[in-house]
């Protein structure tokens, strides 16, 4: 079938569906709801032109912000992907669903007409909502609740027969059914001299990664994202107590949390803003304050934050790690260069890479590059960085390695994958293994690993079609080598399952003992300095240019500019 995705960003979700589409043998097609391109404003025509230009015989929106024109649905059938149970209507759906706690809530799919979430109900899938991130919890089980509820839709579509019904007026049982308004800041305001660290905690998780808590800090405003609590350390409510891995941690009137992210509020007329880690963000602004260190071992019933961890349990070690976003700056990196290294340390025989339930990683960090006084020196610093942590991964000789892959990577993040012996996904991880949409060559010694797996052919389709793969599709073309089929909460065990059981394979020795003489066979024709030194060469060249499109397209990303028009690789069909 020929499907039309109109979404307002090719954002995660509009990602895994355009995936998992493609990997149903439909065509599907992409076209950006642009700036008052859906509206009755001058250019209300564009989507009906572009309706046209693609004729779809179906058209899905996974993710739109604004109301689809009556000239469209009202000629073409258009489901509309409503994360919230059956009768939720309103643009704040999983923020309340967050603020509010609720521990259920689902995913609907339901036909645009005149009146916004309010149309016929093709398929709704029901979910847990677990104490998480609003970002996170979109990612995971509302992704996996919206896939199954497309899917569904798309397949009742085709079949001809199936009559959507009408929302009911009340939903499923313990869900409440209204018309929720925009969740604004007046209701998100935390008063630190009031509220316990469970409400604080739930307020910032219901904002990230936006809109974010707007709060005063330090004499200035700033939009504070992401939220984890702390269970130890205790001050004055709304007192600045520590800073860790370059997270405030802030005191509540029953403890305190850790705060990973900051935005400045945009001034009138000034340039837009973009978040950075809070102590970056805070810079001279920030009094002394003591780096607190997480615990080496994080006992299983202790609230603090880290996001780094290792743990062992037998011969196998887990390092798992956690970047708001999936992005590692350079202090990123090299953290986990450190503890990667103290990690083959460990007695064991196998090591578990990643393994947390949200982003895999997703490469360089171009928030703090942009930020930096020096955007192209940084640029190669974080690059670097993260090419020395990929070839510590691509040497180790004395055990295997896992990458544990359970949400979605992208450009060096999957190279940083592929690193590995063994590459283990989700069943909802989508993998972007291309890095041109940002003007780059790439690194991270994907000229090697790249097509050592999936082969050179497939290397060069990847990259210059630039589209998201599945984990099935992954799994299909060699870059993944296990599909875990289960959800974000069930993944890492899972993977210690069968990590545990990889470990005691009488063959995981003999393939460890092969390890070794397999590098030094490629170190003695083509060594891995070879590789990192031609893509290193080409990066160089880009980072040194200011005419470069990298930086305008940093930039564009960074501070979240909207395209002028579809980009050319999401329309072919």
């Amino acid at each position: 079938m020929q499907i039309l995705l109109v979404a307002s960003a090719f954002n995660s979700l509009t990602q895994r569906v355009h995936a998992e589409l493609r990997d149903r043998g439909h065509r599907v097609a992409v076209e950006l709801a642009l700036p008052d391109g859906l509206s009755d404003g001058p250019a209300a025509g564009s989507l009906p032109d572009a309706v046209r230009r693609h004729r779809p015989q179906l058209i899905v929106a996974p993710m739109l912000k604004t109301a689809i024109p009556e000239e469209v649905w009202a000629a073409h059938t258009c489901l509309i992907v409503h994360p919230g149970p059956l009768g939720d209507r309103g643009p704040s759906s999983l923020d309340w669903a967050i603020h509010e706690g609720a521990e259920r809530w689902g995913v609907t799919v339901l036909q645009a007409d005149a009146e916004m979430d309010a149309g016929d109900v093709w398929a709704w899938v029901p979910c847990p909502v677990p104490p998480v991130a609003k970002s996170e919890l979109y990612r995971g089980e509302v992704a996996d609740a919206a896939v199954e509820a497309v899917l569904l839709a798309v397949e009742r579509f085709a079949g001809g027969t199936y009559v959507p019904r009408r929302q009911d007026e009340a939903g499923p049982d313990g869900v409440p059914v209204c018309v929720r308004p925009y969740l604004d800041q007046s209701v998100r305001r935390i008063d630190w001299a009031m509220d316990s660290t469970d409400t604080v905690v739930r307020r910032l998780r219901a904002a990230d990664s936006q809109p974010g808590v707007l709060d005063v800090l330090l004499g200035g405003e700033w939009y504070l994202h992401g939220g984890h609590p702390e269970s130890a350390l205790r001050g004055r409510p709304g007192e600045l107590l520590a800073t860790r891995a370059g997270a405030i941690c802030r005191a509540t009137t029953d403890g305190a949390v850790w705060i990973p992210e900051l935005r400045p509020r945009r001034l009138p007329g000034g340039p837009p803003t973009f978040k950075l880690p809070a102590v970056k963000a805070l810079g001279d602004r920030l009094p002394p304050l003591p780096e607190h260190a997480p615990p080496r071992l994080p006992g299983a019933r202790e609230r603090t934050w880290t996001d780094i961890r290792y743990r062992e349990d037998g011969n196998v070690g887990f390092l798992t790690f956690s970047f708001p976003g999936g992005a590692m700056s350079t202090e990123q990196c090299r953290r986990l260069l450190d503890a990667y290294r103290e990690a083959c340390t460990r007695p064991t025989s196998v090591l578990v890479l990643g393994g947390q339930r949200d982003f895999f990683s997703n490469g360089i960090h171009l928030g703090v590059i942009e930020a930096a006084a020096d955007p192209a020196a940084e640029s190669w610093a974080n690059i670097n960085a993260i090419d020395d942590l990929v070839e510590a991964v691509l040497t180790t000789t004395d055990r295997l390695v896992v990458s544990a892959v359970t949400g979605n990577a992208a450009a060096g993040g999957v190279m940083l994958a592929l690193a590995a012996d063994e590459v283990w996904c989700r069943s909802g991880a989508v993998l972007n293994p291309h890095y041109r949409l940002m003007g780059l060559y790439g690194s991270e010694y994907w000229t090697y690993t790249l097509p050592r797996r999936v082969g050179a052919a497939v290397a060069e389709r990847l990259m210059r079609e630039a589209l998201p793969v599945s984990s099935a599709g992954a799994l299909s073309l060699g870059l993944a080598d296990r599909v875990l089929d289960c959800g974000p909460g069930e993944f890492a065990g899972e993977v210690g399952a069968l990590a545990a059981r990889l470990a005691a394979l009488p063959a995981t020795a003999s393939r460890i003992a092969a390890k070794k003489s397999d590098l030094d066979r490629l170190e003695a024709t083509t060594p891995l300095a070879a590789f990192r030194e031609r893509e290193l060469a080409r990066m160089r060249r880009t980072f040194d240019d200011p005419g470069a499109p990298y930086h305008a397209l940093r930039r564009a990303f960074v501070h979240k500019e909207r395209p002028r028009s579809t980009p050319t690789h999401l329309r072919p069909v």
